[in-house]
């Protein structure tokens, strides 16, 4: 199981639009997904559309046992293969500031139960993405004490490249403090316009600051995104050209995630490739 914490110091960079877009390129390639909404606003909750659930993920981290767990974890409107630790307002309440190390561990502990729940012939989650709110409070902090991996998510624009160099700091401090094991899988760029002067000199600002954790594929400003979304629908399923291109850049985000752990260094994860995937390294 990879579990990703995708954050953002930054509101409204489209980092809730990623988390979606690597679940509907996992759910292409029939890779159990789930996705940890620790958001408050729960935009990804609405739109993966899950049943009503028991408890919710703030039930969760106030009692991290497996019952509670269970109950606040459902299938998305998606598919079965895509499944939901559902969000809540409540969650709100729980973003203290200035967590101790017992409630930033709570999640984690969580977590590691998932393989309790399983039923019989049921497929272990081989990805878990952990949507974390734009504030550096308990929920992002407990997202990266969870995780194996963090990917941040940015816009080319001043005020975002700001917030990404905040969320690597928080990184870096989560890393010595609470999780050695946790390594940064790079920096994505949204919503990019190709022929924006501005947009490319925020991209060439941040090859400076992040250097090789800038990740070779960026995705491009499209409509469908928000379409797809307002519609509840994976964008892999939307049948429009726009869809389809950043569907291409999702599976190539997707592919790169997986086979990077950090720096350089690659993880012996592999899923078998479907038609009309790309079989080469997205590096090259």
């Amino acid at each position: 199981m990879r579990t990703v914490a995708v954050l953002s110091l930054k509101g409204g960079v489209g980092k809730t639009t990623v988390v979606l877009g690597l679940a509907s390129s996992a759910m292409r390639r029939g890779a159990r997904t789930l996705v940890v909404d620790l958001d408050p606003q729960c935009n990804a909750t609405a739109t993966l559309d899950p049943e009503d659930t028991a408890t919710t993920l703030a039930d969760v981290l106030e009692t991290p046992r497996p019952t509670v767990l269970r109950e606040a974890i459902a299938h998305s409107g998606w598919s079965d293969e895509v499944d939901v630790l559902v969000g809540s307002e409540d969650l709100e309440v729980l973003n203290d500031p200035d967590p101790d190390s017992r409630r930033l561990g709570k999640l984690g502990r969580a977590l590691t139960a998932l393989s309790s729940l399983l039923e019989d012939g049921e497929l272990p989650y081989q990805l878990v993405l952990l949507d974390c709110p734009p504030s550096l409070g308990r929920l992002t902090r407990s997202a990266l004490v969870a995780a194996d991996g963090a990917l941040l998510v940015t816009e080319p624009t001043l005020y975002a490249v700001s917030g990404a160099n905040r969320a690597f700091d928080a990184l870096e401090e989560t890393r010595e403090q609470h999780n050695p094991d946790l390594v940064p899988l790079g920096v994505v760029v949204n919503r990019v316009r190709p022929h924006s002067y501005e947009h490319q000199y925020r991209i060439a600002e941040l090859r400076e600051s992040f250097g090789s954790l800038i990740m070779p594929v960026a995705l491009p400003d499209r409509l469908a995104v928000q379409q797809a979304q307002g519609a509840c629908t994976p964008i892999h399923l939307w049948a429009t050209p726009g869809a389809r291109e950043i569907s291409l850049a999702f599976n190539l985000l997707l592919a790169r995630l997986l086979r990077t752990g950090g720096r350089g260094r690659h993880q012996a994860i592999s899923w078998p490739a479907r038609d009309g995937d790309p079989d080469h390294d997205p590096d090259g």
